[in-house]
């Protein structure tokens, strides 16, 4: 299945605090090296990631779970996605960033080997 800009700008705003618009998503994946992952139920996306791969490194650039599916480890199969579609695509090194006080992903991403190497002070708006 094809999924579109709309569906991801839907399913990204009930994940985060400050989601992306349809336009942002549709900018993105016309960018070079950019894919969309998903997992589906029912036949739609449920879950999605975006991933953009430049020469040998690769960055996460946003996953996002359905609210009506989370704690379904529909994340943990979208991040398994995630990394052998980096690895398929040549990237030898992959990133990503998180809040510090998103817990629950910075948990999921330390099960799939992920380490801090840095932080961005203020670089996640809380409000």
């Amino acid at each position: 299945m094809s999924v579109d800009a709309e569906c991801l700008a839907r399913l990204h705003a009930e994940a985060v605090d400050e989601p992306w618009s349809a336009e942002d998503f549709a900018a993105l994946m016309a960018g070079p090296g950019v894919v969309a992952l998903t997992v589906e139920r029912g036949g739609a996306p449920v879950a999605f990631g975006l991933l953009r791969v430049a020469g040998d490194e690769a960055e996460i650039l946003t996953l996002a779970t359905a609210l009506a599916h989370r704690r379904r480890g529909l994340a943990a199969e979208l991040m398994s996605q995630t990394i052998e579609q980096a690895a398929t695509s040549g990237a030898e090194r992959l990133f990503l960033e998180v809040a510090e006080d998103n817990v629950a992903a910075r948990r999921l991403y330390e099960r799939h080997g992920f380490a801090e190497v840095g932080r961005r002070k203020g670089y996640y708006r809380r409000g």
